[in-house]
């Protein structure tokens, strides 16, 4: 039986508070989308088989590059962040896996899967962490890791993501992503063609340990540590490595990890329709990197990203199944709140997604009606889909208000006297 970090019963008596307005709210949905011939219980349906995965490290106070201020409550460890990951899926029943990254995540492995089993959680893709140095650690990766121009240095690195293939094959994983922070920070510091064929032939070393069925993602960003050349900068280079190292190679697309004014909608269409979109890293970004809950800035944007991805959908794409996974950091928020309104946000682009009429829109298409075709997409992101979020959530066990629950069961302060307050002020992630 799956343990409860909240009492069902609190859950119940929350949901019976608010059931007599969803039901009036969901039917009046209802009514007005058949109006349009859309079935509310097929996309009822629909949002609540979608699922996105929560990263182990989302769960602790995040922090930047200048400090990090600790939070009330924080996981000590892994098994701490699984409790914490747990009341997320519980409340939003969205979330039933997680994402651990190595080294900061290892621990026994049996003891893992159990606590895992225990708390009705599986194992999404493993990361790797070569972009800053472990503790013990015998090499450096100030100057990179995969395109290091030490060979025992990239072997360190290579090694490392053997190690957490490994361990995710022993938790039912069935991928690993990769991001390095590999790059330069001065003109002229590194050769970019020789940084980058050392990069590809260490990821061949990785592929070639690839279970047959696992997939690798290979992860993009524009900047950061290194400032003036990223090994792997935008999409057109993660592609290539795609290509290069093999089916099972896809890309990994952060929404954060973009210039400013990126189309990272067509991004995504470019990556379908040659089969080599992997998934997501849900967030989103005012100036740069992923600091910001999903749909924070830009509702609208990750919305027509759900829009590319449904139209693959209606379209029947060949082996389609991208993995979708948030990650981002929580410098000022409860971090259990911020994943529960992301996950929230991310079924909401998804919900409207699947109400665009897309007939109309291929035709508006097809006639090059730029108003019409712009109006058919704003009128499914007008919609309100809350009704169907909630409804959704209630069906599967989980609360109609995840947030108003969560602070009704005092949970935060709960686990506050349970774990040690954290005296660090330094910058980084937990």
């Amino acid at each position: 039986m799956t343990e409860s970090r909240i009492a069902p019963d609190l859950v119940a008596a929350e949901n019976d508070k608010r059931a007599t307005a969803l039901k009036a709210d969901y039917e009046a949905l209802g009514a007005t989308l058949a109006r349009r011939d859309v079935d509310i219980e097929a996309i009822t349906r629909k949002v609540a088989e979608f699922t996105v995965a929560v990263p182990s490290w989302g769960v602790g106070t995040g922090g930047t590059r200048f400090a990090r201020f600790p939070g009330t409550g924080e996981p000590r460890g892994i098994f701490d962040k699984l409790d914490d990951c747990a009341v997320i899926n519980q409340l939003t029943q969205a979330t039933p896996t997680v994402s651990l990254h190595i080294p900061w995540d290892k621990t026994d492995v049996k003891e893992l899967k159990a606590k895992g089993d225990a708390l009705g959680l599986g194992f999404d893709a493993m990361n790797s962490n070569t972009f800053s140095d472990a503790p013990g650690q015998k090499l450096t990766y100030k100057y990179g890791s995969l395109s290091h121009t030490d060979a025992a240095t990239r072997q360190q690195a290579v090694e490392h993501n053997l190690e957490c293939i490994e361990i995710g094959k022993a938790l039912g994983s069935k991928a690993l992503t990769v991001w390095i922070g590999d790059g330069s920070n001065f003109p002229g510091q590194s050769n970019f063609t020789k940084a980058f064929e050392r990069y590809l032939a260490s990821m061949a070393d990785i592929y070639k340990a690839l279970p047959d069925d696992w997939r690798l993602f290979s992860e993009h960003k524009m900047y950061e540590p290194a400032f003036y050349s990223t090994v792997v900068q935008d999409w057109g280079t993660n592609y290539l490595i795609a290509q290069t190292l093999g089916p099972k190679a896809y890309c990994l697309v952060d929404l954060g990890h973009h210039a400013p004014n990126t189309n990272i909608e067509m991004i995504v269409a470019r990556l379908i329709q040659f089969g080599k979109l992997g998934g997501f890293h849900f967030n989103d970004s005012k100036y740069g990197d992923d600091d910001l809950d999903a749909g924070a800035i830009d509702p609208y944007r990750l919305f027509l990203v759900f829009n590319e991805l449904v139209d693959a959908e209606a379209r029947g794409v060949n082996d389609f199944h991208p993995a979708h996974m948030i990650d981002q950091s929580h410098n000022v928020t409860d971090p259990i709140e911020s994943l529960i309104n992301s996950a929230n946000e991310i079924r909401r682009a998804y919900a409207q997604a699947l109400i665009v009429d897309r007939k109309a829109l291929e035709g508006y298409q097809q006639d090059n009606d730029a108003l019409m075709a712009t109006e058919t997409l704003k009128r499914a992101y007008r919609a309100d889909v809350e009704p169907i979020l909630a409804e959704a959530r209630r069906r599967a066990g989980g609360a109609i208000d995840p947030v108003a629950t969560y602070r009704a069961s005092g949970y935060r302060k709960k686990v506050a006297a349970e774990r040690p307050a954290s005296i660090s002020g330094g910058g980084g992630i937990i």
